[in-house]
């Protein structure tokens, strides 16, 4: 019986380093930033949808979904930005689930779900378990000026619209701290694979 895992953070968190630490241990990743990006290309229903909910204004020349417009908009309307998930949501749960039973059906013991706002998305039923990549509000406001070119002002806007991550502490089955160096975020990985390995056996 496969494990399914769904991972999660915050903006700026660590979590796409963990994804990739989870790879590298040879653990199929289904990533739903990759899969939201695809389910709006040109021709998509979401796509559509998407088109249709906020003008053409929000379409790049060459018919693509300008994200940057799209992003400046939503951060700072919760009521737009609902209306987007709506259109979105769905379109990639159905990809993740049919991506998953692929897995599974190849017989992998560990299919890892990488959905950034799992809690706020209420999605902690399609995983077994919840892995939480955390680190502290500084360093998360750090990280995400550096990383972006943001100001401090954009950074904190970006991390109020997602529950904070010392909330998703309290509802994670297991949390790896992220405050520290890449060897010991490693580390902490390949003990809780052990884990659930033990788990399976």
């Amino acid at each position: 019986m496969a494990l399914v895992v769904g991972l999660t953070g915050g903006i700026a968190s660590g979590k796409s380093t963990v994804s990739a630490m989870l790879r590298e241990q040879g653990i199929p990743v289904v990533d739903a930033d990759v899969i939201a990006r695809e389910v709006v290309e040109p021709g998509k229903p979401a796509y559509r949808g998407i088109a249709a909910a906020f003008g053409e204004d929000i379409l790049l020349p060459g018919g693509g979904i300008d994200r940057a417009k799209l992003g400046g908009i939503i951060f700072h309307d919760a009521g737009k930005r609902q209306e987007l998930n709506s259109i979105v949501h769905p379109a990639v749960r159905a990809e993740m689930l049919a991506q998953k039973e692929a897995y599974i059906r190849e017989g992998r013991g560990i299919v890892v779900l990488d959905i950034p706002l799992l809690f706020e998305s209420k999605l902690e039923y399609l995983a077994d378990r919840i892995l939480l990549v955390y680190v502290d509000e500084e360093t998360q406001l750090q990280r995400l000026m550096q990383r972006n070119r943001l100001s401090e002002e954009e950074a904190k806007a970006r991390i109020a619209s997602q529950m904070p991550l010392a909330q998703k502490i309290v509802m994670a089955d297991h949390v790896i701290n992220n405050n520290g160096p890449l060897m010991d975020t490693k580390a902490q990985l390949l003990r809780i694979l052990e884990d659930w390995q033990q788990e399976k056996e």
